[in-house]
């Protein structure tokens, strides 16, 4: 005969129920987002004006500029201090490219001494700041973070950019001071356009995400439609331009039920606030009518740079490997310009007096590169873009099959684009340089490190190879 099985004890009547996890503190949830402080520092002090007496062609530095050297020690002491992953293969390959090309370019430059003193700038821009950003932001929260600090900074802008044009304080334009510049002042009037176009593709791309609450894509929208505004109040052709584009991509690559909700109720409250309240609507059909007149009747400014893009390219022919150097272009300008070229530009308004800039690049990111660094620049900085936008671009289809940060994935490539149709129109140098290097790291922290997972240690999403 076989034992009877025993019977477990019935469990005591006054047995406490199982305890819940307890909600974490308040002070836990800063603590939590801690490392993120120095890049936040960073994107509060790019708001700062510059200096006075400042240029931007010149490249003086600012305290963001500070800031950003700040937040590349304390990522090195970091990853010193606790001993963290460091950069992946992918992403050293991608961030390390721009070195080749600068180095190389400023040895073989016809003045190496006076060439190393751009390595330093350009090494912030495309590498240490990125780099830091790819290893700092370690998942979609801390991705959130650094994109709502990029919101906040762009509608810090733009309120002030509105105000300068229904005040008549800001940049002169013809002949009146009513450009919207933000804090960025007269001789960077790309500033103020390049944060407000961030600001919109982020605000944007979130409107997109299905994941995002209903409350919180509605608001999105509604800083989207404001961030309109003084976008258009920028009179800035090349940003209106990379704006159209990155959005037309953002929406169809979102699909077509959410693009057409999320279009209808942008351009609603667009029309309402542009549109109905007249916003600058005579200037800016002018500006946007002159968008396809510049090869026609074009202005002084455009003459301008098509004399300084065909000086670019007969200094590249020179020396079509290497270039001229860094910091080459205004000391081989005159020698391979025309007599069409004026000798600078004028700026005036948004709190300055006014000041006779002289032209010292040709405002085109892709020319200056290929006119300084030759073949290896071009291939070394913008491969390292286009590589950028590439794993972007893969990690698509998978965050829309598995609708898992599908705005997150769409909004960084819609940054990318952005950026690469701008710098047909614009290139690094003034204070919201830095600015640059911010969205460059926060785009490459989703395209190449681990901010395209829900969270760090979300065992349903491991972290993605590099």
């Amino acid at each position: 005969m076989t034992a009877p099985a025993p019977v477990a004890a019935p469990a005591p009547a006054h047995a406490p129920a199982p305890a819940t996890a307890p909600r974490p503190h308040p002070a836990a949830d800063w603590r939590r987002y801690a490392h993120l402080l120095p890049v936040l520092a960073v994107i509060v002090l790019i708001a700062v004006p510059a200096p006075p007496g400042g240029s931007a062609s010149e490249g003086t530095g600012t305290v963001a500029d500070a800031a950003s050297g700040v937040l590349v020690l304390f990522c090195a002491g970091r990853l010193l201090r606790l001993r963290e992953r460091t950069l992946g293969r992918t992403a050293a390959v991608v961030l390390g490219a721009p070195v080749i090309g600068v180095s190389v370019a400023a040895i073989a430059s016809q003045d190496p001494a006076f060439s190393l003193a751009g390595v330093p700038r350009y090494l912030q821009v495309f590498v240490l700041v990125p780099a830091s950003l790819v290893l700092l932001v370690r998942d979609r929260r801390d991705f959130g973070v650094v994109a709502g600090g990029l919101v906040a900074l762009a509608l810090v802008q733009g309120a002030v950019g509105v105000v300068q044009y229904a005040t008549a304080t800001g940049a002169s334009y013809e002949g009146e001071n009513v450009r919207a510049v933000g804090t960025f002042g007269s001789t960077d009037v790309m500033g103020m356009a390049t944060a407000v176009s961030y600001g919109l593709l982020i605000a944007v791309g979130y409107a997109l995400d299905e994941r995002t609450p209903r409350r919180r894509g509605a608001w999105a929208l509604v800083c989207a439609a404001l961030l309109a505004v003084p976008l258009l109040l920028s009179f800035s052709r090349g940003a209106w331009i990379a704006t159209a584009a990155a959005l037309a991509l953002m929406l169809l690559a979102s699909g077509v039920r959410r693009a057409v909700a999320v279009a209808l109720v942008a351009g609603a409250l667009g029309v309402v606030l542009i549109g109905g309240a007249g916003v600058g609507s005579q200037m800016v059909s002018q500006r946007l009518a002159s968008i396809t007149q510049v090869t026609d009747d074009p202005d002084q400014s455009v003459t301008d740079r098509y004399t300084m893009w065909a000086a670019a390219l007969d200094m590249w022919r020179q020396d079509p490997v290497t270039g001229v150097g860094l910091k080459g272009f205004p000391a081989h300008r005159d020698a391979n310009a025309s007599l069409a070229l004026s000798s600078g530009s004028d700026t005036d308004g948004a709190g300055a007096g006014y000041q006779r800039q002289p032209l010292l690049s040709p405002h085109n990111m892709y020319l200056l590169i290929l006119s300084e660094q030759g073949v290896v620049g071009v291939l070394a900085l913008v491969g390292s873009w286009l590589a950028l936008l590439v794993c972007a671009l893969r990690r698509l289809p998978a965050a829309r099959r598995t609708r898992r940060g599908t705005g997150v994935a769409v909004l960084v490539c819609g940054l990318l684009v952005w950026q690469l149709i701008d710098f047909a129109y614009a290139d690094i140098g003034g204070p919201s340089t830095v600015l640059t290097a911010v969205m460059l790291g926060l785009a490459a922290a989703w395209s190449l490190g681990t901010a395209a997972t829900s969270r760090a240690s979300d065992p349903a999403e491991p972290a993605p190879r590099r």
